[in-house]
């Protein structure tokens, strides 16, 4: 997962390199633009590419507050990407191997039990070989080994978290930044000019404006994905309770034969 980090944010800062150089030219741009008649100037936007057009308005808004934006972005969705597939990976079905497990202990014994465990992947089976694993200390061991190595199950499916819940917080706190720097702009354009008018105040209330909407937008994006990886861990769990209780059943019956 850190090569991982590592990629996006070389990718992020080469972007956010390409794009300043970019913002050089952007003034001599805007003025061309500003010559162009509104029809014209609609049909262009109309007709340009979707990833052209979120890199003028990336640059209108001021790469200096867009980029670190974009990086809580970026490294928020790779966390979440690695625990979407984490989780995925951890699924399976869990009444086949429970069922599986019971006619294997009944028919071969706790060991057969302990391998079929091993040779199966998520937290479920994990929680189970532990279990298996202190038979022979007495129920009461098996059960406090289930939910200690339950909860600790549940730490690792929750590992990263805390990250995106960063991110997401973090995202619009540093679009309101660059709402204050461009309101700060506005005013200081004001003062230079010693006139209020659209043309000296837009520059500045669109910078706020633009860098205000991309922090929204990447943390709407980020707390949709923290919100399906909880639920999916909340899923997991249930499961895992579940199953922990139909295990000590089970060598509760399997110690009384």
């Amino acid at each position: 997962m850190k090569k991982l980090f590592l990629v996006l944010a070389a990718a992020t800062l080469s972007f956010g390199a390409a794009y300043a150089q970019d913002a050089n030219e952007a003034p001599a741009q805007e003025a061309a633009v500003e010559q162009v008649a509104p029809e014209a100037e609609a049909e262009e936007l109309a007709g340009e590419p979707m990833h052209f057009a979120l890199m003028k308005k990336f640059l209108e808004g001021g790469w200096e507050w867009m980029l670190p934006v974009l990086v809580c972005l970026v490294l928020g969705l790779a966390i979440a990407i690695e625990r979407i597939l984490y989780l995925t990976m951890a699924q399976i079905n869990t009444k086949k191997f429970v069922a599986d497990v019971e006619a294997t202990l009944n028919e071969k014994g706790v060991e057969a039990a302990l391998e079929l465990c091993r040779n199966t992947r998520g937290p479920i089976a994990s929680i189970y070989y532990q279990g298996l694993l202190r038979y022979d200390q007495g129920l009461e061991a098996v059960e406090k080994a289930v939910v200690s190595y339950g909860s600790v199950q549940q730490g690792h499916m929750e590992s990263g978290l805390s990250w995106i819940s960063l991110f997401i917080a973090l995202s619009p706190s540093l679009g309101f930044m660059g709402t204050v720097v461009g309101m700060i702009q506005a005013f200081d354009d004001i003062q230079a000019q010693a006139t209020i008018s659209p043309a000296v105040v837009a520059g500045g209330i669109k910078v706020a404006l633009l860098t205000t909407l991309m922090g929204l937008i990447a943390a709407v994006i980020l707390q949709v994905f923290f919100n399906y990886i909880l639920s999916k861990i909340e899923g997991q769990v249930v499961k895992m309770e579940d199953t922990s209780i139909t295990l000590i059943d089970m060598l509760t019956a399997y110690s009384k034969r």
